[in-house]
């Protein structure tokens, strides 16, 4: 979880109708326009491509593995990380490689990956677990389940991660990889995501009509424009106890 970086902190600085979870209105999606959702478009790639990729995401934090063997990410890629992570973690291509970078300086291994391909967006997710090299974790593994949207060249667009915990999940426990309708995602309900090259418009009428009904998209869009100071605030209001809510220790 690049949650993690509360510790770096320290030391640097086709036409569709969806309905949205978060206000339980129906929401017409046209997907030959720009508010077409990330559910608008079908796998061009195999499966295994999907699975490497969210597979090469997790590389990137383990130091186990080749960690300069990203994955191909959007120019406008996105992470997102529910509470009581700290929310937009990281918005931009320079943004999210130079906190791949920061990282490394917070050691982790993540020797439990179970990463599934998916027909429907987001189309890799992953339950896995990670492992911290510092004497404060005792070894403890910290559960997350993560989801991974892409665009038809299959560059990674949107990130989004929840603990794999109870009261934390997306999803009902016979729902183990969110498949069922009405998932709360945020991926799925973000204007833009859905054109073929996956690229939204902070400040287009799509996402200002969504952010109209949708306080996560407003939400979203109001951190996405000033990605480092609401940053900032979240990594100052976590708390000590942070680890011990997200990882459920």
């Amino acid at each position: 979880m690049a949650a993690r970086l509360i510790m770096i902190a320290g030391l640097s600085i086709h036409g569709c109708s969806k309905t949205d979870p978060s206000e339980s209105v129906s929401v017409v999606d046209d997907c030959d326009s720009e508010s077409a959702r990330a559910d608008c478009l079908e796998p061009t790639l195999g499966a295994d491509f999907y699975v490497e990729q969210a597979h090469r995401y997790f590389n990137t934090m383990d130091t186990a593995e080749d960690m300069d063997n990203g994955p191909n990410y959007s120019e406008l890629i996105a992470r997102w990380e529910w509470p009581p992570w700290l929310l937009l973690t990281a918005f931009g291509l320079e943004n999210i490689e130079s906190a791949d970078t920061l990282l490394r300086l917070y050691p982790s291994t993540i020797p439990e990956r179970d990463c599934r391909f998916f027909e429907q967006q987001p189309f890799a997710r992953c339950r896995v677990t990670f492992y911290y090299e510092d004497e404060a974790h005792e070894g403890r593994g910290c559960p997350i389940y993560e989801e991974f949207a892409f665009n038809d060249r299959g560059e990674m667009t949107f990130i989004e991660a929840w603990s794999d915990l109870d009261g934390f999940r997306p999803m009902a426990d016979e729902d183990p990889w969110a498949e069922a309708a009405g998932v709360p995602r945020l991926s799925t309900r973000i204007p833009g995501l859905g054109n073929g090259e996956g690229l939204m418009d902070l400040d287009g009428d799509a996402m200002a009509d969504a952010a109209a009904t949708d306080a996560d998209v407003a939400d979203f869009v109001y951190r996405a424009n000033n990605w480092f100071e609401t940053w900032s605030a979240e990594v100052e209001a976590a708390g000590d106890d942070l680890w011990e809510r997200g990882c459920g220790w």
